[in-house]
């Protein structure tokens, strides 16, 4: 069975629904990834089932159509955020505009359904008071911001119509808390809904239906808002609605062409006796005239004069019965309450890869695998029986996981792409443990030992054998780049994976073997505290490799912008491989009945051919080859034959970074980068 890593289309981005969950067990943790997974246009409706948990995130929907968001219960999903409106505009290079005020930001996204969220602008409730900070767009440089300014939660701007929104609360202490504009064309309906927030927290743009909704107000200005000025027709209508709020708090205002209707709505006994008015700072008297209407709305402790059922006055002087929403909608959108429920979530079966499923079986406690067990190479070819499966479970607190021979790196790999062609979380949350224990083992110079936590024997020095380190080193740079199936890995590990890999090239580069004076490459391994050259195996001495100093130099290559420091050591070390390479020979394996293992590898003579040694001596750059005995011998002939054809004492291991690699870096970053 192979482990091949390709796959195909991702089932994630093609499902009609994918499950966010903060705790991992859905195929996304935020909600802004589900929605970047999707495709921008789709004639099927899209959900995004979201489970319940707190969600500390901005939200943009930006240029999809037919989109749901669905959360598990209104109350369970919370969509929090930070932001003063004030603070925002601040920011004149970004922040020009509304677009991102908000927690959660729509534009040019027709159809979208929102259903059971709790959207919530925190910044009035978490503030203390009253603050002043730098702002370059403000006279003077500066701008107090108010615990009581704009606060936007749901900011769509144009583009975003036939927004449905149901069973979802919206909570800000600020202004502005629910804003759909789009004075042209927006048509938005809410049912069910609880907003809150300061003046103007609802202020629609356009056409807009509220029934069976909630208002909770906390300023003495207004509550609610309308901007008609697009159509003659455009309209806000609430119908069954419910007013609370703190003393005094007036019902609404309008500054531009508006009409409102209020159709059996309930407002408490504290709010003031203010009719919805004109606000001052509007362009004048409406050309369309004053349009508030009232039909059966009651206050407890009794009617203002004002709530006096006006209805039959309004131009078509409809009946109460004909205000709903399509009425409101005026043909535009003929919507059925039926038809605006979101089904319930579709099951998603779990979809399992056998491979995947026996690294479950073989993953530590601490994150990663093994490479043996009991000396025999552990491998996810064979189904495992149950006895199996039960042994290799009662080993998981053994300290055997290491990144030797390919091992947890390998796994890691795998384990994404499982989840990126199954949608089976579970791999997901596997590999993301593997990737903990990576950061866990790293030492704070950067190095990675061989084995975490046994650090016995050789096993605690910085391993760049068999590439051990490079191979955990590019998986934290995979997920700091976000190179494919690591979009898949929680984003809170991103920053630390940052830092590993600088603290990382930062040792390699301390590592690198200084020779009289000179730069030239690496050891298989080095002391974790001296940083030298450092002995392992009675066969690996201290020595300069000509075989992990490629790799090495591989990753130093794809460093973005590299420094100085980085240029030198990579033309350092690709001196030194040119200066030690055996140029004339080559080496070949041939059957001899006469040797122990019935074959042997020997170096012959072969014009055009250059090879490299495994390892060099430290002072004389000349190739050794050391046996079993810790011997140091001048040729390859000279040590026993079980070493001799079991282990790669020569390659061309250096011949691809050499001919291609290194002369298209020169090209990109300029012949001379550095001084040697």
């Amino acid at each position: 069975m192979s482990l091949s890593l390709t796959v195909g289309a991702s089932p994630i981005a093609q499902a009609q629904q994918v499950i966010v969950a903060s705790d991992g067990s859905g195929a996304f943790r935020t909600i802004q990834e589900a929605v970047n997974s999707l495709p921008a246009q789709s004639t099927q409706l899209r959900t995004i089932f979201i489970k319940n948990g707190t969600y500390r995130e901005k939200v943009f929907i930006d240029g999809k159509n037919n989109l749901a968001l669905k959360g598990e219960s209104e109350k369970g999903v919370i969509l929090t955020n930070a932001q003063a409106r004030d603070a925002w505009y601040c920011d004149p290079q970004s922040h020009a505009n509304d677009w991102g005020v908000a927690t959660l930001n729509m534009r040019n996204s027709p159809d979208v359904t929102l259903e059971n969220l709790s959207v919530i602008n925190s910044y009035g409730f978490d503030a203390t008071g009253e603050v002043t900070i730098d702002c370059p767009t403000a006279s003077g440089g500066k701008k107090m911001i108010s615990k009581t300014g704009h606060q936007m939660a749901l900011r769509t701007m144009p583009g975003t119509i036939r927004l449905i929104v149901r069973h979802c609360t919206f909570r800000a202490l600020g202004g502005d808390t629910v804003s759909p504009w789009d004075v042209e064309a927006g048509l938005y309906y809410f049912i069910d809904c609880t907003m809150e927030g300061g003046v103007d927290f609802y202020c629609p743009r356009g056409w807009a239906y509220a029934e069976n909704c909630r208002f909770i107000c906390h300023s003495q200005e207004a509550a609610i808002w309308h901007d008609g000025s697009g159509n003659k027709d455009e309209k806000t209508v609430l119908k069954n609605c419910t007013f609370e709020g703190d003393d005094n708090f007036k019902l609404g205002r309008f500054h531009r062409e508006s009409q409102l209707y209020l159709i059996n709505c309930r407002f408490p006994k504290n709010m003031a006796d203010a009719d919805i008015y004109q606000a001052k700072s509007g362009p004048g008297t409406p050309l369309w005239g004053r349009r508030v209407y009232y039909y059966n709305c009651r206050r407890k402790g009794g009617d203002y004069a004002w709530h006096k059922d006006n209805l039959a006055t309004a131009a078509d002087a409809p009946s109460p019965k004909q205000i709903t929403a399509n009425w409101t909608f005026g043909g535009r959108w003929n919507i059925d309450k039926k038809a605006v429920a979101l089904a319930a979530p579709v099951p998603v079966a779990v979809v399992k890869d056998s491979v995947a499923e026996r690294m479950l079986i073989f993953q530590r406690g601490v994150g990663g695998w093994p490479k043996a067990i009991d000396g025999v190479k552990v491998s996810y070819e064979h189904t495992l029986s149950v006895a199996e499966k039960v042994n290799a479970r009662k080993e998981s607190s053994h300290p055997d996981a290491t990144i030797d021979n390919n091992a947890t790196t390998r796994e890691i790999r795998y384990l994404l792409a499982a989840a990126h062609r199954t949608g089976n979380m579970t791999y997901r949350n596997a590999a993301e443990n593997g990737i903990r224990y990576l950061l866990k083992m790293q030492y704070p110079n950067g190095g990675f030992p061989q084995y975490y936590p046994d650090h016995s024997l050789y096993r605690h020095q910085i391993t760049y054998n068999d590439n051990a380190m490079l191979r955990a080193l590019q998986i934290l740079r995979d997920l700091v780049e976000q190179k494919g199936d690591f979009t898949l890995v929680d984003q809170a590990l991103v920053p630390q994976a940052k830092l590993a890999v600088e603290r990382g090239i930062d040792c390699i580069l301390k590592t690198q073997y200084m020779q009289n004076g000179k730069l030239t490459a690496w050891c298989a391994q080095h002391d974790e505290k001296t940083l030298l050259p450092a002995k392992a195996r009675a066969f690996e001495l201290a020595s300069l490799s000509g075989d992990e100093t490629v790799e090495i130099v591989k990753f130093l290559i794809d460093v973005d912008n590299p420094s100085t420091e980085v240029r030198k050591s990579i033309d350092s070390a690709v001196a030194w491989l040119n200066e030690v390479k055996i140029s004339g020979y080559t080496v070949k394996d041939i059957k001899d009945p006469s040797q122990p293992t019935g074959r042997d590898r020997v170096m012959v003579p072969e014009a055009g051919s250059t090879i490299w040694a495994r390892f060099y001596d430290l002072e004389t750059n000349k190739p050794i080859y050391v046996g079993r005995n810790s011997e140091k011998k001048n040729t390859l002939a000279e040590i026993e034959n079980e070493r001799r054809a079991g282990y790669l004492y020569l390659g061309t291991w250096p011949e691809k970074l050499l001919t291609k690699d290194y002369p298209a870096w020169q090209q990109k970053w300029g012949k001379g980068s550095s001084k040697l």
